[in-house]
Parts: structure tokens; C-alpha cells; sequence
């Protein structure tokens, strides 16, 4: 979630976590390959907008993939959403 300039400034950046229950549930967006600009999906998944949470890059062992501009923005609707 964290754009270019804050993960090139920090250890640490800003994600939110992706699950493959698409129960549906508030705050959450069903994602599938058509949302990725790269990467590849196993299976459709759901993002969970209302965990967001820092990790340290030294963490991350693999990129699935990056959302595409539409999916990002509703993600960041519905953070604007929770924090209104």
C-alpha cells in the first residue's frame, strides 16, 4: 500500500493483508488477476482494507504481484471510509 517514495525512505512499509476466504465482509475487496498490473494470482482472493499494518521489507520472502490503479483506489476509498 505504501507508494515508491515512503518505501525508499523507510526499512518498514505500509501493506494490508490478502486472504483467499472471499466471505463477503465490510471493508474487504474481491481481487482477481484482471486487478493485478503484475504478478499472478493461484486463486481469486479478498483484501482485508480494514488490517492494515507495517512490516519490514527483510521479512518479505516473495511478491505475489501489484494491484492496478483501480484496485488501489478502492482500497483507498475505503480507508478514507474508515477514517472519516
Amino acid at each position: 500500500m505504501s507508494n515508491n517514495e515512503y518505501n525508499r525512505k523507510f526499512e518498514d512499509f505500509i501493506a494490508v493483508p490478502l486472504t483467499t476466504n472471499l466471505k463477503s465482509k465490510d471493508y474487504s475487496i474481491v481481487v482477481s488477476n484482471r486487478d493485478l498490473e503484475s504478478g499472478r494470482l493461484i486463486v481469486d482472493s479478498s483484501i482485508k482494507v480494514d488490517r492494515i499494518f507495517s512490516v519490514s521489507k527483510k521479512l518479505v520472502r516473495m511478491n505475489i504481484g501489484k494491484i492496478n490503479k483501480d484496485a488501489h483506489s478502492r482500497v483507498k476509498n475505503i480507508i478514507a471510509e474508515l477514517i472519516e
